[in-house]
């Protein structure tokens, strides 16, 4: 595989902005036959919502310019692109790969994930499009892991205020599309998530549906007021009555809910999950938010079924962790391609280049654009919460340019989820990075 090239541009018109990507994707992929490089065969095409209606012709166009090329991709409140963000604004975005063909399958409804035998040809991993209205869309993600030989996914819900559309070979409406890898393409995901606990990790003692009950074997409605400092020590039913709960309203508003599955909410020797004492979640937590209170029954509703045994943690999102936590991501991802290059280059000739980035560090600091990607990054997929984009991280585009500081140019497309996809489960305020390894 050869590193990936990308395009991204802002019109009032898709092919205004149809014109501006194509200029730029036809300038590095003459460059890159003229050392011989194979040609395209896989594209990701992520479009804002002032392009959905034209995604038919926008398809059309891909396909004409590009006939040997199977494009997948869907619509998001924002598009992203190496350190820059298209957010609630036309955009388009597009990213070309020259893969081995028989080692991706594009799905969609109308062309499922073919499960492939003997288990050595399954499917490894997948990059899954899914629209927020299907049916048991947990279950059916659950489903599609099960049908690759790693069991992950990555990808995210489609975003958007009119048409939710999605590219897989063709236009679709609903349910899930994607594409599939083969044994050959590997991938380095890591997930980041922008929230921060506001107490201690919590077990679910009583529950009905999505109603918390009871939390360590108290109520669970004062245990929240408790652990956000909305209740003192004493007795709690004048802070359960009307006008005490409406004045706790907005701070309640504020409030999500971090929830594990009762195997990770406590470690075998008993105690609480790491991430929740260092000060940040991991990728165990789903957070989900805070639907309501009912105080006759001292309890409180999320968004998601809960079961006894259950872990969860009261948060809420924090710019400054959120930051923190995408840099902390975005590293670990570097450093895994750093170590991988330095295990494959002689000790003599690691520490020559080590000393000659020394020297390189000295000369001053340089822009973020001028920082290579680390060796064997081919290009990337990011997909975060529609949640956390724009000014969430400070201003325009400050999201994808902390990405681009700390993974290095590698060529990126990505979009703004209604929630993100990783591993077999369905996220929120997260972002889900994914790159391709050489």
């Amino acid at each position: 595989m050869l590193p990936f090239v990308v395009g991204h541009g802002t019109h009032p018109q898709w092919s205004g902005a149809f014109a501006l990507v194509a200029a730029q994707l036809e300038a590095q992929l003459s460059e890159r036959a003229g050392r011989g490089n194979a040609p395209p065969t896989l594209g990701w095409v992520y479009f804002t919502e002032a392009y959905a209606d034209a995604a038919e012709p926008l398809l059309a166009a891909l396909r004409q310019r590009w006939p040997d090329v199977a494009f997948v991709g869907t619509v998001g409140i924002g598009v992203c692109a190496s350190g820059v963000e298209y957010f609630d604004e036309p955009g388009l975005v597009v990213m070309l790969a020259a893969l081995p063909r028989g080692q991706f399958q594009v799905f969609s409804g109308t062309a499922g994930l073919r499960a492939a035998r003997p288990p050595a040809q399954r499917a490894t991993a997948a990059l899954v499009h899914a629209d927020p209205s299907t049916p048991d869309l947990a279950d059916l993600l659950a489903e599609l892991s099960d049908r690759t030989e790693t069991g992950y996914l990555f990808g995210g819900v489609s975003a958007s205020r009119q048409r939710r559309v999605q590219v897989a070979d063709g236009v679709f409406e609903g349910g899930l599309s994607g594409v599939a890898f083969g044994a050959e393409i590997h991938v380095v995901s890591r997930v980041t998530q922008g929230c921060t606990p506001l107490g201690p990790a919590r077990r679910v003692t009583a529950s009905d549906g999505t109603v918390v009950l009871a939390l360590d074997g108290e109520p669970a409605l004062p245990r929240l007021l408790r652990d956000l400092q909305l209740l003192g020590a004493g007795d709690a039913r004048e802070a359960l009555q009307p006008p005490a709960l409406r004045k706790a309203v907005p701070r309640l508003r504020r409030t999500l809910v971090g929830l594990t599955e009762p195997r990770a909410a406590v470690s075998p020797t008993g105690s609480r999950p790491a991430a929740a004492l260092r000060g940040s979640f991991g990728e165990e937590v789903r957070v989900r938010h805070l639907i309501g209170v009912d105080p006759g029954r001292q309890a409180f509703a999320v968004a998601e079924d809960v079961h006894p045994g259950m872990g969860l943690s009261f948060c809420e999102r924090d710019a400054t962790a959120a930051r923190r936590d995408l840099v902390r991501m975005c590293t670990e991802v570097r450093e895994e391609f750093e170590s991988r290059a330095e295990a494959l280059v002689p000790p003599a000739t690691a520490a020559e280049s080590a000393s000659a980035a020394g020297v390189a560090a000295t000369r001053g600091s340089r822009r973020a654009s001028e920082v290579p990607a680390a060796p064997g990054m081919l290009g990337a997929i990011y997909v975060s919460c529609a949640g956390r984009g724009g000014p969430h991280f400070g201003g325009p585009s400050a999201e994808l340019q902390i990405v681009r500081h700390a993974l290095g140019d590698v060529p990126l497309v990505g979009f703004f989820a209604g929630g993100e996809i990783a591993h077999r489960q369905l996220y929120g305020y997260t972002g889900v990075l994914t790159v391709f390894c050489s």
